[in-house]
């Protein structure tokens, strides 16, 4: 243990005098402070809150990760190019503490870096309120908002296989069916058709959700819901009745104990809003109703369709700091992982090669899902060599833009413990572990110098 420390001491040394970390260090503490000033979004403090935390978090993510990669090679590969492995391989010190003293030692530096930018995004949000002066209507706008970590409840995707069955059988019975389509295709077809019927409302007819064991921490809760509709309206926009409560009242008829939400709101089509509902509301057990109706006001051709994510219930389920605290933590596991890829990449390729090898497995992760879906859409033979080759490789690397932390901390959105530890799960303890193990193997038995006689 004594050796690694030792060489993870050394490899610290080793990287601050790299120039690229001097360089990263200095750009962000100057970028940092100059986008809390500038950043502006929509004019609004939650839009210029928004907008600094996606930037700052992006920037200091990306620059972070460069760096990881850069000094985790060259750490390894410097000291062989510069012989300087001579002199400690033939001490009493192993292969593999030589190794895991580099990577201590760049996991160390990204953890001291992370922690002291991550600091620096922290402290210039808090006091952003302070400095800007807002109005108070942008100060409760902000806290729904921003400052908070909010939990979401979406509708399941209903079950309607018995009534395209029924449905099915009685258009075969009459000889209705296409016969230039498959099964498979039409009974996609009618279940798309069923489904999309139970998410549309005439004038006049309801729409009723249900959602279980909402236990909010605040005392407002909110409904994000996006309309379509059947006919435009002149104005583009479209009244709609809404209710929320115990859930027994609205589907049974049974006395509520709790206050129900009645409040008539007109919103624009195609845009995603929010009402603020008050967690009075919800019962004890959490059994909560939201209730749509479609107002009589408008006109009677306008049929208001939700699309399949188009209503969701947010309520606050733990603060911003915890939060913040846990995107930190997902923005390390993603630095481990990296510190492992250029230790391995270093373990037998030379510095220029390992720089390319990993960036071009860092910039794939950043984009898998993009990645795996564009191949999706290739022609059936290109598709049939993707599916057995690249798409393995590919699903192999971690997800970066699945575990983005801009996705949770910019809109509010809670990061759960269970989600946090599934990224370090699979990011950390197998992938990045797998790949050290590998790194150790192809090192212990490289051949470091050849002895000619």
């Amino acid at each position: 243990m004594h050796s690694i420390r030792a060489v993870a001491i050394n490899t610290i040394k080793q990287a601050l005098r790299m120039k690229v970390a001097v360089v990263f260090t200095i750009l962000l503490l100057v970028l940092l402070p100059v986008l809390g000033f500038t950043a502006t979004g929509d004019e609004t403090l939650k839009g210029r809150l928004q907008t600094f935390v996606s930037y700052a978090l992006s920037l200091t993510s990306f620059l972070l990760c460069l760096l990881t990669i850069v000094v985790s090679i060259y750490t390894v590969t410097s000291d062989i190019d510069q012989r300087q492995i001579y002199t400690v391989i033939t001490k009493p010190i192993r292969r593999y503490q030589l190794m895991l003293g580099k990577l201590l030692g760049v996991v160390v530096l990204d953890l001291v870096l992370l922690c002291l930018f991550s600091a620096i995004i922290y402290t210039i949000t808090i006091y952003t309120p302070k400095l800007t002066k807002p109005s108070e209507e942008e100060l409760i706008e902000a806290n729904n908002g921003f400052f908070t970590a909010r939990a979401s409840l979406n509708v399941p995707v209903e079950d309607v296989t018995k009534e395209v069955t029924v449905r099915y059988n009685e258009l075969s019975s009459k000889g209705a069916l296409p016969a230039d389509m498959p099964r498979d295709e039409i009974i996609a077809e009618l279940t798309q058709q069923a489904q999309l019927a139970r998410r549309a409302a005439g004038v006049g007819d309801p729409l009723l959700w249900e959602f279980k064991n909402v236990k909010p921490l605040a005392e407002n809760l909110f409904v994000r819901f996006k309309y379509d509709v059947s006919v435009n309206p002149p104005d583009s926009q479209v009244w709609g009745r809404w209710f929320a409560g115990d859930y027994n009242f609205f589907k049974y008829g049974t006395q509520s104990k709790t206050p129900i939400y009645d409040e008539v709101h007109k919103h624009s089509v195609r845009d995603f809003h929010e009402i603020e509902i008050p967690a009075e509301v919800i019962p004890e057990d959490g059994h909560l109703a939201v209730a749509f109706v479609n107002d009589p006001r408008n006109s009677r051709e306008v049929a208001i369709i939700f699309p399949p994510d188009g209503l969701e219930v947010l309520y606050k389920a733990d603060s911003f700091t915890s939060n913040f605290l846990r995107i930190v933590l997902l923005i390390l596991f993603r630095l481990i992982f990296l510190a492992c890829l250029g230790i391995l990449a270093s373990s037998f390729l030379s510095f220029p090669v390992a720089i390319l090898f990993c960036f071009v497995v860092f910039f794939t992760a950043s984009f898998s899902g993009f990645v795996l879906e564009s191949f999706d859409f290739l022609s059936e033979n290109i598709g049939a060599v993707y599916s057995y080759s690249l798409r393995w490789v590919i699903k192999l690397l971690p997800e970066f833009d699945k575990y983005n932390p801009s996705k949770f901390l910019v809109p509010a959105r809670l990061l759960t413990w269970s989600v946090l530890a599934k990224s370090a799960l699979l990011m950390v303890f197998i992938k990045a572990f797998l790949i050290l193990i590998l790194s150790l193997i192809i090192f212990r038995y490289r051949e470091i110098a050849r002895i000619t006689v």
